[in-house]
């Protein structure tokens, strides 16, 4: 798939079968793992066969059945650490979508004293992503125009157009897409709004602005 279909193949799923998450998928994405804690210092795990963190009354409150994989996003703490953690958590997501599973970001319903993940001293477990294979299609979130979460000082370029048609698709907290994206010259100025997990949110954001807007002659506002 490219990548845009992806991003539209992708949606919030609560309730997997009983395949198992194994063989060459697992491989998969144990390798793309590994090349983003290398590349971004980060500490992001694939926790496999391990259904104690969603066997709760918070799982149970929030919808989930059957999830026994997860993807633990762990990192040293830092101030961007949230946004680091979202925009390669991301990248895991739509490789899984890829490989034909489900996933869905969750910050607070499961037990997160029973994620069964390595904590280093000065790290941080910030949230999970659920992901596994299902029978049954989410619902696609509906979304906020491009000219509710970006602004152009003048006519809108095509590939800043794409661009924010994939940061339209990225999954945020309770579908919140608290951020604006703006566009001055050849600089992209992304921020994110006041609110729950919207640093995480950003970075999810930035990844798929990314994808969209490809090889064009951009960059951020440092």
């Amino acid at each position: 798939m490219e990548n845009l279909e992806l991003m539209k193949a992708r949606h919030s799923v609560r309730a997997y079968n009983e395949r198992k998450l194994e063989g060459e998928p697992a491989h998969i994405l144990n390798s793309l793992i590994d090349e983003c804690n290398k590349e971004s210092g980060l500490h992001i795990q694939l926790c496999l066969n391990e259904p104690q963190a969603f066997d709760g009354l918070l799982s149970h409150y929030g919808k989930f059945s059957n999830v026994n994989n997860y993807i633990a996003l762990v990192g040293k703490k830092s101030k961007e650490l949230d946004e680091q953690l979202g925009y390669y958590g991301e990248k895991i997501v739509l490789k899984a979508t890829e490989l034909g599973m489900g996933s869905c970001w969750v910050a607070g319903t499961y037990s997160k004293s029973k994620c069964r993940c390595t904590i280093e001293k000065g790290e941080k477990l910030v949230c999970v992503i659920a992901i596994g294979y299902f029978d049954k299609d989410g619902i696609p979130h509906k979304t906020k125009s491009i000219e509710e979460l970006s602004h152009v000082n003048a006519n809108m370029p095509e590939w800043f157009r794409r661009a924010m048609e994939a940061a339209q698709l990225a999954p945020t907290a309770m579908n919140q897409q608290k951020f604006l994206i703006s566009l001055n010259g050849n600089t992209v100025i992304a921020k994110a709004g006041k609110g729950f997990l919207t640093k995480l949110d950003l970075g999810i954001v930035k990844y798929h602005f990314e994808l969209g807007a490809g090889h064009a002659n951009w960059r951020y506002h440092k």
